[in-house]
Order: C-alpha cells, then structure tokens, then sequence
C-alpha cells in the first residue's frame, strides 16, 4: 500500500506493547500521536531514534502529544529494548507487519545487493482530528524529534 499524504484519516490499529498492553490509535483522538516505524529494537540508528523521542517526551506532554514506536519484532524483544535505554512510552509490537501495510511502511529494501522486505524509517504525525498533519519519509535519525517536536507547534 502506499505511503498516507497529509490530510488523509490515518488507519486504525490495535497493538499490544512492551508491556503486553493493548493500544488503540482512536484511544488517542482528540491529541496529536507521533507514530514512528523504525526497523529494529536496539539498533544504533533506531536506538538513538527511540532516545530522543525519550528525552523529548516531557515537552511533547505538554502539548498533549503521544509517540507510539513500532516495528516488528515481539514484545518481549521491545520490553528488553524498553528496559535497557530507559524508554517509558509504548512500543509497539506489529510482528505481522499488518500496520506496516496500511502505513506504507513495510517495503523493498536492498543490503549488498540482496533484496529483502522491512520497515523504512517512517514517522507520522496524526493530528488530533485522526488525520496525518505531517509525514518525514526515510528519517535521518540526527535532529528528527526536535524537528517532530517543532512541527506539533504548527498542529
């Protein structure tokens, strides 16, 4: 499926996270969610990602704002990840990739010339209203959530 353009309802979901907790995106109508894909738990680039999202969490309260991360492994792969880099918000667990789908995310990837599907580093920020304000495609993970961060002001 392709990738959700801004204005579009972003597609629902229910998920558990690292804590086996279920989240469901409509639980949050009415704030603004940073939903972020990213392909693997506990990697240099996805770790650095989900700390900066950590670190920026309390002014992102503020504003009301949620950040979801998802990629596909279990949780207890996220609960181990969680608990190593001190990260307190959900990270969810979409093992079938299904959301992945619906977001546009889960595509063709080459690594040495060998072809292989996963999840490109993709974050959305769905406004209050369940539709997507913002969308960075291939995140550079350097200055991504203060660059999120920023753009909550403008929802």
């Amino acid at each position: 499926m392709p990738l959700i353009d801004p204005g579009k309802n972003a597609p629902a979901f229910t998920l558990k996270d690292q804590a086996g907790t279920m989240h469901r995106l409509s639980e949050y109508a009415g704030r603004p969610v940073v939903l972020y894909f990213y392909p693997k738990d506990d990697t240099p680039g996805c770790t650095q990602e989900s700390c900066d999202f950590e670190a920026a969490l309390p002014r992102l309260k503020k504003r009301k704002a949620v950040v979801l991360g998802m990629s596909i492994l279990d949780e207890k792969s996220k609960a181990k990840f969680a608990a190593k880099h001190g990260l307190t918000f959900p990270l969810l667990a979409d093992a079938d990739h299904a959301v992945a789908e619906k977001y546009g995310v889960w595509q063709e990837k080459s690594r040495y010339g060998r072809k292989y599907m996963g999840i490109v580093r993709t974050t959305y920020l769905i406004g209050a209203d369940g539709k997507v304000a913002r969308r960075w495609d291939k995140v550079k993970v350097d200055g991504h959530a203060a660059e999120v961060e920023a753009a909550i002001g403008e929802v």
